[in-house]
């Protein structure tokens, strides 16, 4: 159920059964300063290393056992094996003073955690670099995750947020997404989610090319006002949407 308030107060209600967040802080925000330009190299690494990750997945090497575990590079590269896991793991270790907690992110954490509502990250990277930035950061983990190494495609597929809403217990669309890229966006519209897309790492026009329902300036805007232990409902407040 979708509701709007009086004009006077420009929030959103949305009540749900459950949620899909991709909101744990560090790779995407970064500070202004000048180590921007090396989180910026370690961003494109991490991505790159994903690409591998889901190239395996979808074709298996002979030289690969796990898709977490190898990679084979292409033919043009170094013959030696990319530890993937390992390789994003240790990302936030070498990287996490420069990291930057997304205003709000660690207030919805709570709440819900609080509340004991349901929640997971569906995320393109590996378990090791999620739960890094996690534990780097001091925010919740959530007791259902899905990373590169559980799905065969990569966002923007909608496969991750199936798989994340059925580990859930979610049957119906009735679903949250909280996202903060294009192609996160998108995938969680082709999944039949409503998505709110943070512009904390794309522009406004982007995120909203990509079927966002809301876009805001980061996670301060969304807020948890309720869950209903019987029913399963959640009711979220989104408040300064810049688009909606």
């Amino acid at each position: 159920m979708l509701s709007k308030v009086p004009p006077t107060r420009p929030t959103l209600s949305f009540a749900q059964t459950s949620f899909c967040l991709r909101i744990w802080s560090g790779k995407r925000q970064r500070k202004r300063n000048t180590s921007n330009h090396r989180v910026n190299h370690v961003e494109e690494a991490s991505d790159k290393i994903r690409t591998l990750l889901h190239t395996t997945i979808a074709a298996p090497s002979s030289h690969s056992t796990t898709p977490c575990l190898a990679v084979t590079p292409s033919a043009n590269s170094h013959p030696l094996l990319i530890d993937v896991c390992a390789a994003e793991g240790a990302i936030p270790k070498k990287w996490g003073h420069d990291a930057v907690e997304i205003p709000g992110s660690r207030s919805i954490l709570e709440s819900l955690e609080h509340a004991s509502a349901p929640w997971a990250i569906v995320t393109s990277g590996t378990q090791p670099l999620v739960t890094g930035w996690l534990e780097v950061m001091g925010l919740a983990h959530p007791k259902h995750l899905v990373s590169a190494e559980q799905v065969a495609k990569g966002k923007p597929d909608p496969a991750c947020y199936k798989l994340g809403a059925e580990r859930l217990g979610v049957k119906s669309n009735d679903v949250l997404v909280l996202e903060d890229a294009p192609a996160g966006v998108r995938a969680g519209k082709a999944a039949g989610y409503k998505v709110v897309a943070l512009a904390t790492t794309h522009t406004v026009q982007q995120l909203q090319e990509a079927g966002a329902d809301w876009i805001v300036y980061d996670m301060r805007s969304v807020t948890m006002k309720d869950f209903d232990q019987k029913t399963g409902k959640v009711v979220i407040s989104i408040k300064d949407a810049l688009v909606q």
